[in-house]
């Protein structure tokens, strides 16, 4: 599975929003949605082998995870307003440390950035920071088919958020000297990703 951690500064953690208001009543939900679609849905189908992480920071009690499993998931269409509405859902469940299901594919737990990194550093997963001044993605010779890339939201990342995923990132890469919305940013990592593994297949049928 590759990985999606999104991090959610103002987004609202309860289910008292409107799905008519995203960006306004519901803490700009709306970029979280677009992330969610982003890397889930193909022209004609979905992206099954991947894991989106929404940290929601906001209040009124802030410190909750939402997982969107693409390989479990269902009732998703590709709009806001759909997405919108499954996070929704699993905010009006009781949040436990434990991961509990809203509806098939949508978890929801307590937890932040560090408690969602240290378990994929306990993984051994390749953790990647996306900012404009790392490494050229293209000339990375590491990325793996279960890495896991951290963005932020509108607000970008804060200092100590930044400290703390370089702490156990494997690096920095950058998909162009520009910055781009998160959502932009998926979907150039998820075509690089393509390109590697069409290579590796046209590789191994050479072998």
């Amino acid at each position: 599975m590759k990985d999606f951690v999104i991090i959610g500064h103002k987004a609202l953690t309860t289910g008292d929003f409107s799905l008519n208001d995203l960006p306004g009543s519901a803490g700009r939900m709306d970029i979280l949605c677009r992330c969610i679609n982003t890397a889930l849905f193909l022209s004609h189908g979905m992206r099954r082998d991947i894991n989106v992480h929404l940290v929601l920071l906001g209040e009124p009690d802030p410190g909750k995870i939402i997982r969107f499993n693409g390989e479990q998931l269902r009732y998703l269409s590709p709009d806001e307003r759909s997405s919108g509405s499954l996070i929704k859902k699993a905010l009006e469940k009781d949040a436990t440390p434990f991961e509990s299901q809203s509806t098939p594919g949508v978890w929801i737990r307590r937890g932040g950035l560090a408690k969602l990194l240290g378990e994929f550093t306990e993984n051994n997963r390749r953790i990647y920071y996306l900012h404009e001044d790392g490494e050229d993605m293209r000339n990375t010779s590491t990325l793996s088919d279960d890495a896991v890339f951290i963005l932020g939201d509108h607000m970008g990342v804060t200092e100590e958020e930044e400290g703390t995923i370089k702490a156990v990132s494997a690096g920095t890469l950058s998909i162009g000297p520009l910055s781009l919305h998160s959502d932009h940013c998926i979907i150039i990592i998820l075509n690089e990703l393509d390109r590697i593994g069409q290579k590796q297949t046209e590789s191994q049928a050479e072998t």
